[in-house]
This record gives C-alpha cells, structure tokens and sequence, in this order.
C-alpha cells in the first residue's frame, strides 16, 4: 500500500539496512512506523526519520511480504518458509499459520481488519481469520501468485500470478474475472481509491489499468526491464510503479502522463509539431523523412524527399500544409495527404527552422546562411534578413504577425518587422541562442541557450527572468497555450515545466538522449517532445492540477516543515513561522 504523502525531501535519512536486500515495505497507517522485510529472515521496524526500533525474529527463510493492519497494532509477515506469522506494534510474535504447502509470497489485511489474505507459490490464495483458523482456498491461477490485495470496499480480492494473470474473486472464493493481456508474469496489483481501477505490474516492462468489469483501460509503458511493484496515491490521480531498471515512474492516472511513445524513425527526431486541431502530429528527422502521426501515436504518413536530415517542421494555421527544414538547403511544402507542392530554395547553407505567420500567408525561415528569409504561401522569396553575424537556430512570429524573433549562434536574439528593419537587439546569453518562442498572449519573448539557461523579454528586448535548473545546453522552449506555463527540452534529456516567474513545477523523465524539441498541443493537453533518442513522447498534462498534485503530495511534509515558507505559501498552507 501506498505510505504517506511524502518526497525526497521528506526525510533527512535514509533507512539503510545492511546485508541482504530488503524484499518488501509498509507504513503503518498512521505514518509514524516503517516495516522492512528481508531476505536475512527477519523484518525490521523504523521510525519516520529513519531510526531503528526493532527487529522481528523467527522466520527461518526469506520475508517476502509485510503489511500493517488497517488499526496499526498488528504486523503480518509471509516467508518462504511457508509461513504467515502475526506480531503486536512491539515486535513481539503473536501466531504462526501454517496452510501453504510452499512459499508464501504475499499477505495483507482486509480493510474491516478481521481477515487475512495469503498468496503462494503452491498456485493458492487462502483466506483466514485473525486467530488462525483457514477459511477459504482460492484455486485457479495455474503458477505461482505472486501478490494479493482487497479492494477498499473489503468485497473482492485482486490476485496477480506468474501465469501472466491477474484474478477477481469475491470473498466466496468465487471467481469473478479473470484479467488477460500481460505477455508475462504479473507481480504487482493494487486498486485505486474508489476501487473502480486496478493496475498490475509486469515482467513485460508494462503496468496495466482496468476496470471492475475487468475492460483494459491503459498501458503503460515506460520502464525498460520489468515492473515489480505499482501503488496508487491516496488521492488516487498518481500511480508509482518500480522496477528492475532501478526507476520508479510517476504517472499522471488521469489518462497517465506519458501517454504514447511514437517510434518509427531510424535516427535522431529534431522537431514536432501539433495540427491547430490538435489530430495531427508531424515530426522531423536525421533519417530525411518526415512523418505524420494521430493523437493516438499511430503512423499516418512518411514524408520523403529531402536527400539530409530534417530539423524543423511546421503546420500552416489552416492544418493543410506541412513546412519542412532541411540541412539540404531546402524548404519543402506538402498536403496533408504527403504530396509534394513546393519547394523553396535560396538558402544556400542549411535550413534551421520553419515556421509559419498566424495568417498563414507567410513562411519565415532560418539558416546557416546567418539569414531569415520570408516566403509566401507559394514559394516566392519575399524578404532576407541580414544582420545575424553566424548561423540562424530559429525563427517565430509574434501572434500579430507584426514582429519576428530570430534566434543565433552568435548568442544573441533579434526582433524584426514584416519589412525586414531590425528593431531590436537582446544580448545576454553566453553561448548559442537554439530556440525562440512569443507567448500566445504576444507580451513576452522566451529564448533557451547554449549556456544551460532560458531567459524571458519583454516585447521592448528587456530581460524579465532567467531560468536555471538543467545541466545541459537547452535545446527548445514552448508556451502552453494559456500564456502561463513554459516547456523547455534539454541535452540533458529532460522537459521542464515552469511558470513565468521562474518556478519549476514539474520535470518529465523518459527520454534517453537529449530532447531537441517540445510543442504544446493547441488545446494545452498534451505535450510533445523529440529526442535524439529516436523518440517522441506525448504526455498528457492537466497544467492546472500540476501544482496540485505536487502539494498534495508534499502537504504533510508542509504542515510539520514550517520553515519551507515559500512552499507552504504555494500550497496554501497557512501559519507562517514566527521570526526570532
């Protein structure tokens, strides 16, 4: 079961056990003792910041499963020694159940408190009461079970085996469903709050959420080695789920966080970008193609044409025409079907960037060349701005389609109206300028640097804030629609979200190169991200809940921290610390 709301920062010490690996973990409910179960035979007790009350002797092999009564004044255990033992808060052994005929691998307490559920390797799950006495067998899963767990109502009981599925019973013993899907054994199961949903972890890297009714709902893939163990927050929005590749991944249960993983491109994905209709997405790539997508991460369409690697992709406003970058010099114009209509030369380095004006009249683009060019819609060169003193990373137009931002290499950021006049100059990055974005509402200027660093304007080229927090070159910076949040991609393979005062508010873990480019969905619900490592992410994101769901999890931390002053005022949490 999931413990207290709690982070990192929650505890200054660290529980360290030494000797054999700890298998299993529990709070008891009311946060203040943690149980650790071994493979030296024993379990040990701990308080919150990490000191050690007690070991529980008497098991004579590996505790594989430990859990808290829902009063907190009894200890279960289950070892490989066959055993379900009992113990008081004290430590001290209450009963011995003997039943399995092998390993027992999972125990857990009804919520009422009254009933005990076991889980074996001899394929069973028994019931008994607290004096003992085995009430019930349940048979059917055809290997071993590896977890069990009552739903919050007390009425049914979730078992996961290594036979690949996870089963319904009442507490009968009656077979109720039985969950199929899992291409392998499942190790882990729990439900959320409210009982609707239940996710299982699996050796297939995945976790899975269902239904009651037992109607797959989501998969989540993510890990890249199998999943152990999966728990809901007590607010039921967040699911953890661990590992053996030494992660645990957080996910957003609202349609999860990440939600797809598009792959199909053969080398490094450089740009996305979002359809106004949020249906579509397009991205570009080292493998010269470019290639259209559904929401849903299925392959629409492949682009081809350009003979090098693409860096940049845009949608007109209209949704109908696709702008493609290339490091062959080339702009290139297609349908949404994938026909070719044009292509723009002049440049005569590569190509950056690509963008379209608001109107979608024009087309700006960057290059190498230290120049923007602007284009109309059928192909005829307009303008070329000069001015840049090396090559152009990226180009935006302002929402009025008045002004437009050129991002260089030669760290700086330049602002010009649709006449090609340079108005404005912004210095201040120490290292390339990589990427460039106007706030929908037109008031400010985001730029992300070579410097690790992204730095917001104002309109009139002054320097508002800057933001620190990734440790690798900052590759792309996006505004959410609502002007509010901004999205920044890195080398060092995180997205970061903040607010405009510099806030960081959440960071998305997942890629495994560095991530080149980040797009806002135009309805906020999704972000996407491209990464060297062949990948785009879409992750689904409630901006609004974002710094709900950190609070939540970080209130009780809060309450009891009354010098995290700024946190706590975040999170609305009232009574400032005195000054002495």
């Amino acid at each position: 079961m999931p413990g207290p709301k709690c982070t990192a920062k929650c505890t200054k010490k660290s529980v360290r056990q030494s000797g054999a690996r700890v298998i299993s973990v529990a709070f008891s409910p009311d946060g203040e003792t943690i149980a650790t179960a071994s493979g030296d035979n024993t379990v040990k007790l701990w308080s919150l910041d990490g000191q050690y009350l007690q070991t529980l002797t008497g098991h004579r092999a590996t505790v594989m499963s430990v859990a808290f009564s829902p009063d907190g004044q009894t200890i279960a255990t289950a070892s490989n020694d066959k055993t379900v033992k009992l113990w008081n808060r004290e430590g001290k052994p209450q009963l011995s159940f003997t039943g399995h005929s092998d390993s027992v691998n999972s125990v857990a307490f009804s919520p009422d408190g009254q009933t005990i559920a076991t889980a074996g390797v001899d394929k069973m799950v028994k019931l008994w009461n607290l004096d003992g006495k085995e009430l019930l067998t349940f048979t059917g899963h055809s290997d071993s079970v590896n977890s069990v767990v009552f739903s919050p109502d007390g009425q049914t009981i979730a078992s996961a085996s290594r036979d690949n599925t996870v089963k319904l019973w009442n507490l009968e013993g009656k077979l109720l469903r039985t969950l199929t899907g899992h291409s392998s054994r499942v190790y882990g199961v729990a439900f959320n709050r409210d009982g609707q949903t239940i996710a299982s972890a699996s050796w297939d890297n995945t976790v899975k959420l269902w239904n009651r009714a037992g109607k797959h709902l989501h998969t989540l893939t993510g890990h890249r080695a199998p999943v152990y163990e999966v728990a809901f927050s007590r607010d039921g929005k967040t699911i953890a789920s661990g590992g053996s590749d030494n992660t645990v991944k957080l996910w957003n249960y609202q349609g999860q966080v990440l939600l797809h993983t598009l792959t199909g491109h053969r080398k490094r994905v450089n740009s996305v970008a979002f359809s106004q209709d949020s249906q579509t997405i397009a991205t570009a790539s080292g493998d010269k193609t470019v290639k259209l997508w559904n929401h849903k991460g299925q392959l629409l369409q492949t682009l081809t044409g350009h003979n090098n690697y693409v860096p940049s992709v845009a949608f007109s406003p209209d949704g109908q025409t696709i702008a493609s970058a290339s490091r062959d010099t080339t702009v290139k114009l297609w349908n949404h079907k994938g026909q070719l209509l044009q292509t723009l030369t002049g440049h005569n380095n590569y190509v950056r960037s690509v963008v379209f004006s608001p109107d979608g009249q024009t087309i700006a683009s960057a290059g190498g060349d230290k120049t923007v060019k602007l284009w109309n819609h059928k192909g005829q060169l307009l303008q070329t701005l000069t001015g840049h003193r090396d090559g152009v990373q990226s180009v935006a137009f302002s929402p009025d389609g008045k002004t437009i931002a050129s991002a260089s290499r030669d760290t700086t950021v330049k602002l010009w109206n649709r006449e090609g006049q340079l108005l404005q100059t912004l210095t201040g990055h120490s290292n390339w300028v990589n990427s460039i974005a106007f706030s929908p509402d037109g008031k400010t200027i985001a730029s992300a640097s070579g410097d690790n660093t992204m730095t917001l304007w104002n309109r009139e080229g002054q320097k508002l804030q800057t933001f620190y927090g990734h440790s690798a070159p900052v590759t792309s910076v996006a505004f959410s629609p609502d002007s509010q949040t901004i999205a920044s991609a890195s080398n060092d393979n995180m997205v970061k979200l903040w607010n405009l005062e510099g806030k960081l508010l959440h960071t998305l873990t997942g890629h495994r190169d560095g991530v080149k480019s980040v797009a806002f969905s135009p309805d906020g619900k999704t972000l996407a991200s491209a990464s060297l490592d062949k990948t785009v992410i879409l992750w689904n994101l409630d901006l609004e809940d974002l710094v709900a769901q950190s609070c939540d999890w970080l209130h009780d931390y809060l309450v009891t921290h009354k010098d995290e002053e700024e946190l706590r005022e975040i999170c609305g949490i009232k009574g400032r610390r005195k000054q002495g």
